[in-house]
């Protein structure tokens, strides 16, 4: 998938909503473009002693009903429009969980993996204080993305510790629980993902217990999301990531592949062989005659040539955007729901929101005290998006954005008179 469709996807979804709210002009042009888009040089000390420099990027895209909340990626295909896209995202996403904040994304153009653990610090570091401007605990709050993790966080902490350890704490989310991280943050995304499916199956008549789920993706989302899956019962019967895929046809043990990946030197499930699996590769997974299909890798993978081939009775996006527009209208006009991104992914923004209260307030919370939180906040949005799918008679796409940018749009309106 191009980075183009990325971002057109998400700007004909917000399109379709404003004009199924019957929104005016001055709404669709405040909520269509960011607020703000900051690009940056990235100076680096290489081990070898040359200077490298990196883009970097940051993309805020609105505040309307509180400070930016959005993840920080590493990788060598981030770009503005890719970072503008999925900041967009995480302002709809904010707004579906009904959490305080609006959206902001950032990333740097980078191979982390040919990068050392001092190089890599150099560069969040460098990266951190070129933003310094324009991000804090009251006006936009990084978390971990693709390529990063807690470690990171910790470094954008130490650079910011002039501004005081608790505002430093509180500038980030998804922090080791030694400096003010919160308990269930590394499952809440798929802890999260899980939930949601489990109750579209409910909705739909359907007993998890008898039902089959495929899972691409194998990561710190995809992992998480199988292995609560099949503890509410589902049988898990494929899982993949980017080494390829297996399959079982009487379930996989996911804790034993959790186990597997955790201690393999690579983190993939290359190599594990255990009988009774056989196998597959991701584009064979996404064809696979289950219940629930869950992509949790990258954005773009059921696009316009594969969704046909789909045989899910129900598609969760476990992933940001990976499923393009045109897909998701393919997968509805087949029966297929959609459970969007905005919605199934949410478990990981709002437990960030948890931690950031955590800190601002000096608490610990217990890890149930979290689980229960979060079970609560999922439940509510998923029955809030299933409503309006519902009285409306549109896809959960659909309803998932009508419900988000009628939030931000009555906010902007009480707040600039509109």
């Amino acid at each position: 998938m191009g980075r183009n469709l990325l971002l057109e996807g998400v700007n004909a979804a917000y399109s379709d909503a404003v004009d199924r709210l019957g929104l005016d002009d001055n709404i669709r042009v405040l909520l269509d473009n960011p607020e703000r888009e900051i690009m940056v040089t990235v100076p680096v000390a290489m081990d070898d002693g040359t200077l490298k420099t990196f883009r970097g990027y940051r993309v805020q895209h609105s505040s309307v009903r509180g400070p930016y909340k959005g993840g920080i990626r590493f990788d060598v295909n981030v770009d503005l429009e890719e970072v503008r896209a999925l900041a967009a995202l995480m302002t709809w996403k904010c707004a579906v969980a009904d959490i305080p904040y609006g959206g902001a994304k950032g990333g740097v153009a980078c191979d982390p993996t040919g990068m050392s653990k001092r190089e890599l610090e150099a560069l969040t570091k460098q990266y951190a204080r070129m933003m310094e401007p324009v991000i804090g605990p009251q006006i936009d709050i990084p978390a971990p993305d693709v390529n990063t993790n807690d470690q990171v966080m910790s470094w954008i902490v130490d650079a910011r510790l002039h501004t005081g350890a608790l505002w430093a704490r509180a500038s980030v989310t998804g922090k080791p629980i030694s400096l003010g991280g919160s308990l269930g943050r590394r499952e809440a995304t798929g802890r999260g993902v899980a939930s949601v499916a489990l109750q579209i199956l409910r909705k739909a008549g359907m007993d998890p217990a008898n039902c089959t789920a495929a899972v691409q993706g194998f990561g710190k989302v995809g992992s998480w999301t199988a292995q609560y899956l099949h503890e509410a019962g589902v049988k898990v019967v494929a899982i993949s990531d980017i080494s390829g895929g297996l399959f079982g046809k009487d379930g996989i043990d996911i804790s034993g592949a959790r186990e597997y990946v955790s201690r393999s030197p690579s983190g993939l499930l290359e190599g594990y062989d255990v009988s009774g699996l056989q196998r597959i590769t991701n584009e064979q997974l996404l064809a696979l005659d289950v219940d629930v299909l869950i992509p949790a890798a990258m954005e773009g993978q059921l696009t316009e040539a594969n969704a046909n081939g789909v045989r899910a009775r129900m598609v969760v996006e476990a992933a940001n955007g990976p499923t393009t527009f045109e897909a998701d209208r393919i997968l509805n006009e087949r029966g297929i729901p959609v459970v969007p991104d905005i919605l199934a992914n949410a478990g990981g923004v709002v437990v960030s929101y948890f931690e950031w209260m955590q800190n601002l307030h000096g608490a610990q919370w217990s890890f149930d005290d979290v689980m229960t939180k979060l079970e609560s906040k999922m439940t509510k949005a998923c029955n809030d998006v299933w409503t309006v799918s519902k009285e409306e008679g549109c896809s959960m796409r659909a309803a998932a954005y009508m419900l988000a940018v009628n939030r931000v749009a009555q906010a902007a309106a009480y707040r600039f008179s509109l």
